[in-house]
């Protein structure tokens, strides 16, 4: 007689949870904030979370608002994908409305960060 088997989880769902929760623990807000801020109950939150509840498309679209990243990111099935680089793909779309002169704001910004990025590094080679 066969023993069934017990229910072997969902990678995808596992993953996706996963990145849910780490993003969730990050911007630091608790279950309860997210349920009362998206419309999902807290439970199905924990549930999402832990790979033991599907996604809708429409809960996951008020996560990533909620979180600030693009559906994409969540989506991604690299194991270490970079929220920044999904980001990045929605700039064109942020852009849009801004005035030439917040455009060239926001230039200057991202080669003040480039380059203080350059200069950590080079602070920490200087160390070794």
């Amino acid at each position: 007689m066969d023993q069934a088997s017990p229910r072997q989880p969902d990678l995808e769902l596992v993953q996706l949870g996963e990145r849910l929760k780490k993003t969730r623990e990050y911007l630091g807000m608790s279950q309860q904030y997210v349920a009362h801020n998206t419309g999902i109950p807290r439970t199905a939150v924990s549930d999402i979370e832990r790979g033991n509840r599907r996604v809708d498309s429409l809960e996951l679209k008020k996560l990533a608002r909620l979180y600030s990243l693009p559906v994409s990111y969540f989506l991604d099935e690299q194991e270490q994908a970079d929220a920044g680089e999904h980001a990045l793909a929605g700039l064109p779309r942020a852009l849009a409305g801004l005035t030439d002169g917040d455009k060239a704001e926001i230039l200057r910004y991202a080669e003040y960060l480039k380059f203080k990025r350059i200069a950590e590094q080079s602070d920490q080679n200087d160390e070794r």
